[in-house]
């Protein structure tokens, strides 16, 4: 039984222990070449060529990476040369549609009426007077 149990909690610790040696090592990985130095993300597995220049290290993406990089950018600009393309509609499409007369007026009529509520309510209000909604009477104000 123990030969047993032994034997299943092996690979678990073994598992277990390459994960913390993965976080304790961080998140990238770098070895040495005969041309400079190699990359290693250990989350994504992305590997990046590095060259030390001057005391600096400048990494690049790997030659498959750079493929996969440079198809996704011909295909961005594909599609802003088409945008572009579509972009060369006649002018007069491009501008805002204005409103009818018929429009204007009603919209007119309804800022006229909220004005004279409103200069109504300022009226009431300076002159010391409510009105009551019909049917009801005014309750004295307590204080």
């Amino acid at each position: 039984m123990r030969i047993v149990l032994i034997g299943l909690m092996l690979p678990v610790l073994l598992a277990a222990a390459s994960t913390a040696r993965a976080e304790g090592e961080g998140r990238f990985r770098m070895e040495r070449t005969e041309s400079g130095l190699v990359r290693l993300d250990t989350v994504t597995g992305e590997v990046s060529l590095c060259r030390e220049t001057n005391g600096q290290i400048a990494c690049r993406m790997a030659a498959d990476e750079r493929a996969a990089f440079e198809k996704e950018l011909d295909l961005l600009t594909k599609r802003v040369e088409a945008l572009e393309k579509g972009g060369n509609m006649p002018s007069n499409a491009l501008k805002p549609r204005l409103p009818t007369d018929e429009e204007i007026d009603r919209t007119m009529g309804i800022m006229e009426r909220m004005m004279q509520r409103f200069m109504d309510i300022v009226k009431n209000l300076e002159g010391g007077e409510e009105d009551a909604a019909p049917g009801t009477e005014l309750e004295p104000q307590k204080t």
